[in-house]
Formats: structure tokens, sequence, C-alpha cells
């Protein structure tokens, strides 16, 4: 072969070789990016009565219904790694530290907060009405009582009053515990969560997280709409739903009169309160409380 052939060949081989690494370089990057954008988070079991805790060992504050937010350092993030669009006032006080939160308006303002969040383009006016509740600054090596203080300090520098630092309290018997959930409850929360003091933060489900509520609630599947009666004629009269379980069951309470006229789509998921189980396993006095806001 042509010596000057051969050398153009080699040449052409190395560029293409290279070419393919730095692609499959941005490849990589591209990758790891995508990787890091699903936020670590610690989720809660449900409190059980039945179960003796040292109650003294959590520290227990109010459960938001508000829409959880994690504060990367630089963007909210939904715990499924979707950015919430806040305005830029909102969020520059706000330092390069992860935080862990709710995004919260008021008592019983679920929907409206939900369509606040979601917009694409926040609207200034809207916001005004939203705080950021945080309620842990989480790291790998400080437990959770570290943390409280940790987080406390930083939102007290931080000085603005739509940064709230969620107060934590903490009880030395089942009677003041009892005496505080319902005295929040009839405030308006949702419940209450319990955090052992000593737990360092750790992703997922965790038993060190417990969360203790009026109600169960649950996410179902909307498989049929069945028809109403009296004066609900030519409306919703319930639901039938399947649960992650492949239980299904009909939810006939929970509606307003605009959701009974337009009730949710087939398809859609729902979530449930309800108040335990029957004897045959499905949930007792299951009520309908909202579709599920897409993460």
């Amino acid at each position: 072969m042509n010596k000057r052939i051969y050398n153009a060949l080699l040449l052409c081989v190395l560029v293409f070789s290279q070419v393919n690494i730095a692609a499959n370089d941005d490849k990589n990057a591209i990758k790891t990016l995508l990787s890091t954008t699903t936020p670590h988070v610690q989720l809660a079991n449900v409190y059980d009565a039945n179960n003796d805790i040292a109650v003294s060992r959590y520290l227990v504050s109010e459960k938001f219904d508000g829409v959880r937010a994690i504060w990367t350092g630089n963007q909210f993030v939904t715990r499924n790694g979707n950015t919430i669009n806040a305005p830029h006032w909102f969020v520059d006080v706000l330092p390069n530290v992860w935080l862990d939160g709710e995004l919260w308006t008021k008592h019983q303002d679920f929907a409206s907060l939900s369509g606040i969040v979601r917009t694409i383009k926040p609207n200034d006016d809207d916001w005004r009405k939203v705080s950021y509740r945080v309620f842990d600054m989480p790291d790998k090596v400080n437990p959770f009582n570290v943390r409280y203080q940790n987080y406390q300090r930083l939102v007290s520098n931080i000085n603005q009053p739509h940064i709230v630092a969620v107060k934590q309290h903490q009880f030395t018997s089942n009677e003041t515990l009892t005496a505080y959930f319902e005295r929040t409850v009839q405030q308006g929360a949702e419940g209450v969560m319990l955090h052992l003091a000593s737990a360092k933060h750790r992703d997922g489900r965790s038993s060190s997280l417990l969360k203790l509520k009026p109600y169960f609630d649950n996410e179902a599947m909307v498989i049929a709409h069945l028809p109403g009666k009296g004066k609900y004629q030519g409306m919703l009269g319930a639901l039938r739903v399947k649960n992650s379980d492949g239980l299904e069951f009909t939810i006939g309470t929970g509606f307003s009169d605009a959701q009974r006229r337009i009730p949710p789509a087939l398809g859609v998921t729902i979530t449930y309160r309800y108040h335990g189980f029957t004897k045959h396993g499905l949930p007792r006095f299951a009520s309908f409380l909202r579709v599920r806001t897409p993460e």
C-alpha cells in the first residue's frame, strides 16, 4: 500500500476513535448528571401505637399537607427529581446546601398549592402565599437532633418570612404525644411526624421516621365510573378502583358536586383515605381525597 495513503487512513482511524471516545465521555457525563437529579429522600413508615417505642427518643413536629420539595443547593425538585419552578426572589435567599421540606400555604389548601407549584412560569402573586417549611438539613454524618439545630440556625440567618424552620418537640410519654397530636389535628394539620433524634439520614423508607395521622391514605387507579342515584342522578355515584395490591373496591364519598359532574378519568391515580381494614382486607370507610399530582 502507498505510504501516503496508509498514513491518511491511519489518521482517519485515530480521529474517528477520538470522536467516539469523546462521544462516549459525553454520554457518560450525561448519564452521571441524570443519575444525580433524583434526590436521596428519606420516607416515613406509619406509626403503630401497638409498637412499644420510647417516645422520649423522638423529635416530633406537625405534618404539613404541602408539596415535598428538596432544595439541591441551586433548585427545588420533587422527590422524584422533577424541577419545581419557583420565582428567583423566592430561591435566591437559599444557600448552596441540601435542604428538605414542604412548600405550603395554609391548612386544607392542597389543591390551590398544587396549582401554584406545578405552574411552569411562576406567578409572583401566587408564590407570595407560599412558604418553604424546612424540616431537615440532610447529611451523612450528623444525627437528626444536630441537623435540627443546623437548620434552625440556617433559617434564622436567612431571616426571610417565606423560609420557615419546622419546630420540633420532645415528649416523655404517649399521653403527652397524644395530646399534642389531637391539638395539632384540631387546628387543621394532617398529622404529626416522629423523627428518631439519634438517627443519621438514610435514603428510602425508614423506621427512624414515623408518621402519625388520624387516618391512613393510599393510592389506587380508577377502573370504572358507577352512576349516581337520587340527587346524584346523571352524575358520578362512585369510583371503582384498584390499588397496588390488586384489590378492587368502591369509593363513593369525599367528592364535591363539581367532581361528581366531571369525575377523575379512567386510568388516573387517586389518593384515598381510610380507617383500617375490613375482615376481608379491604380499606374500611374509603373516601376520595384527591387526584394524585404527578411528581
